[in-house]
């Protein structure tokens, strides 16, 4: 089920089903980097404005899944910038985002009419002298089964498009909401198990 905040600007209460804190694993490949398993951390948060703010952490995984070094880290805004509030109909979606590596890009795309599936490109890319060569991406985002799974896509000046991260998570649970959910149970929590 999705709670929609009662302080969440109406404008993205389409990506409402986005809103908290997001946990999983994904695989990273792109030629001319190390193939590796990671960890992903994505927090999805508002704070009464018209978008959605967006940080994604990274790190690389070995092979019992212990954490070995940071991958990459992302912010960004997330906004609905047509037909916010019809009842049907793709909604277009503008991301501003910018990386740990001296990126910055602006996407365009849309949340698809009735399931929970956002689909952007690049529409410019920006970089520092020092970050990796990088002329522009895909996402895919998408909600199965209660869980977030994500794909990313890559171009590079001598490498066309081609995917190169993705990622599964599950949604953190609030440990307040937590012990609300619990009141009801008595003192002793034994008699709930009989």
């Amino acid at each position: 089920m999705i709670e929609i905040p009662s302080d969440l600007h109406k404008d993205v209460v389409p990506l409402a089903f986005l809103l908290g804190t997001w946990e999983g694993a994904g695989v990273f490949d792109f030629p001319g980097a190390e193939k590796c398993n990671f960890g992903q951390e994505i927090v999805f948060r508002h704070d009464g404005r018209p978008f959605l703010e967006f940080r994604s952490r990274t790190w690389v995984l070995d092979g019992e899944g212990e954490k070995v070094r940071p991958l990459e880290n992302e912010h960004s805004f997330w906004r609905v910038t047509s037909n916010q509030h019809g009842a049907t109909g793709e909604r277009e979606i503008e991301i501003s985002s910018v990386r740990d590596d001296g990126t910055v890009e602006i996407w365009y795309g849309k949340l698809h009419d009735g399931k929970p599936q956002i689909d952007v490109a690049t529409d410019a890319v920006a970089r520092i002298e020092g970050s990796d060569p990088y002329t522009g991406g895909k996402r895919l985002y998408g909600m199965v089964n209660e869980e977030l799974l994500w794909v990313g896509e890559k171009a590079a000046p001598e490498v066309p498009l081609r995917p190169y991260m993705s990622g599964q998570l599950k949604k953190v649970l609030n440990q307040a909401k937590l012990i609300q959910d619990i009141a009801d149970l008595p003192d002793d929590g034994i008699a709930f198990f009989r």
